[in-house]
C-alpha cells in the first residue's frame, strides 16, 4: 500500500467532508425537517384532500430511489426549461427526500402523544392549533429525535451521489485523487473510512442528546 499516497489525501479528503459533505446534509436536513412538519400536518389533517396529497408525496418519495429524484431535479428539469446548479439540485432532492421518509416519523411521534394531552389543552381553552403547537409538538420532538438523528446520519452518507453530478464533496474528492494515482481501491477505502469517522462522530453527537432528552422525561414524570 503507498502510505505516502493516503495520507497525502487524507488532508483532501477531510477538507472534502468539512466544505461538502457536512454543509450539503446539513443544509439539506433542515430544509426537509421543514417539509416533514408540513407534511405530517398536512397527513394528520382532518381535510382528506389534503391528507391524500401529503400521502402521495410520502409516497413517491418512499417508492422511488434517492439517485433518480436526484437525477430528476438536475438532469429532467432542464428539459422544461429549468436549469439548477450542481448544488441547489443536490440541496432540492436530498430536501425532499428527507421531507418524505422524515414526514412519517413526526407524523408517529405526534400520534404516539397520548390522547389526553389533547383533551387537557381542550380543558383549559386551547384551540386544536394552540394544543398542537404548545403541547403536543414540544412532546413530539422527544420522540422523534432518535429517528430523526438516523435519517441524518444516513443523510450523511447519501451526499455521495451527489458526486454523480459533479458536486464537490468528500466521495468526489476520492474520485478525482483516485483518477490522477489510478489507485482506485486505496481511495475509495480511505474515504470509506472517512465516512465511518464522520459516523461515528455524529452517532456519539445523537447518543449524548438521546441521554439528555431521557433525564428530561425522568424529570418529568
Amino acid at each position: 500500500m503507498d502510505w505516502d499516497l493516503v495520507l497525502g489525501s487524507l488532508g483532501p479528503l477531510v477538507g472534502g467532508a468539512i466544505r461538502g459533505t457536512i454543509p450539503l446534509a446539513l443544509a439539506s436536513f433542515a430544509i426537509g425537517l421543514a417539509i416533514a412538519v408540513g407534511v405530517a400536518l398536512m397527513r394528520i389533517s382532518r381535510r382528506r384532500v389534503v391528507s391524500a396529497i401529503a400521502a402521495v408525496y410520502v409516497s413517491v418519495i418512499r417508492g422511488t430511489p434517492l439517485l433518480v429524484q436526484l437525477f430528476v431535479v438536475f438532469y429532467g428539469l432542464p428539459s422544461l426549461g429549468l436549469t439548477i446548479d450542481p448544488w441547489p439540485s443536490a440541496i432540492i432532492a436530498f430536501s425532499l427526500n428527507v421531507g418524505g421518509y422524515g414526514a412519517e416519523v413526526v407524523r408517529s411521534a405526534i400520534l404516539a402523544v397520548p390522547t389526553g394531552q389533547w383533551e387537557a389543552a381542550s380543558s383549559v381553552g386551547l384551540t386544536r392549533t394552540q394544543a398542537l403547537t404548545q403541547v403536543v409538538l414540544p412532546q413530539s420532538a422527544r420522540i422523534a429525535v432518535p429517528p430523526l438523528a438516523n435519517t441524518f446520519i444516513s443523510l450523511v452518507k447519501d451526499t455521495s451521489l451527489a458526486s454523480l453530478i459533479l458536486v464537490t464533496e468528500l466521495f468526489r474528492e476520492a474520485q478525482q485523487i483516485a483518477a490522477f494515482s489510478q489507485e482506485f481501491l486505496v481511495l475509495y477505502v480511505e474515504a470509506a473510512f472517512v465516512y465511518w469517522g464522520v459516523c461515528l462522530v455524529l452517532g456519539a453527537g445523537q447518543a449524548m442528546l438521546e441521554r439528555r432528552l431521557s433525564r428530561g422525561l425522568a424529570r418529568v414524570g
